[in-house]
Parts: C-alpha cells; structure tokens; sequence
C-alpha cells in the first residue's frame, strides 16, 4: 500500500538557482567588495561552493540559501504568484529612486498632491 503512494510523489529539486536570483546575489557581494572566498569564509563555505551557486552548478540547501541571503543584507519572502508582478515592480522603482539619489522614505500611495495640500495646511497655521 505504501509503495502505491510513493510511486505518485514527484520529487522537485530544482537543477539550479533561477539565473536572476544568481545575478543579484553575485551583485550584492560584489557591491559589497567581498572576493567569492570571504564570503564563503563568513558562510563556513568553501569558495569553490559559492561559485557553484552563483554559476548553478550547485543547488544549496534552504539553511544555507537564507544565511547566505541574509549575510548579504537581503531576505527571502513568499509571495502569493498574483502579486509577483506588483513586487517585482515596487523593487524596480526602489532601485531606480535609489540610482537618481532619491533615498528619503515616501508613502506608497500618497500623490504630488496630497503632500503639496499638507505643505499648504502647514503653511496656514
């Protein structure tokens, strides 16, 4: 009866990292100015690990994907797949407001005139 059931599970293992989350995990360690063996040093890994990962040729382990996440000042979410799009586009903006030197926190859904009305209000009392 068991061997029934095993037979119908399909295991996933994917063959490598997508090739966007590679990019980005290489660029955040590049930015940082860390060489592959540093990083790999503040991970307990070898260096010839995290090339694979970046290359992907190795696929890490979930423990090892989130230290390597986290030390890099990034975190791993889960998203409903509907609002993939939206995150993805909020990333972009964030990215490019930080590229033109706009780094001051805005609302996300305030409008140019909603924070010239509070400019006005301030400038009444």
């Amino acid at each position: 009866m068991e061997n029934n059931i095993t037979r119908h599970i399909k295991p996933l293992r994917l063959e490598g990292l997508p090739e966007d989350m590679r990019r980005e995990l290489k660029e955040a360690r590049v930015k940082r100015g860390w060489s592959q063996r540093e990083l790999g040093s503040r991970l307990g890994l070898p260096q010839m690990h995290i090339s694979g990962i970046e290359s992907g040729k190795i696929v890490p382990r979930y423990d090892t994907l989130l230290e390597l996440v986290r030390i890099l000042d990034r975190d791993l979410l889960m998203v409903p797949r509907a609002l993939v799009p939206v995150m993805q586009s909020l990333i972009r903006d964030h990215l490019r407001q930080d590229q033109q030197g706009e780094s001051e926190e805005r609302s996300l859904y305030a409008d140019g005139d909603e924070e010239n009305s509070q400019q006005e209000r301030k400038d009444e009392v």
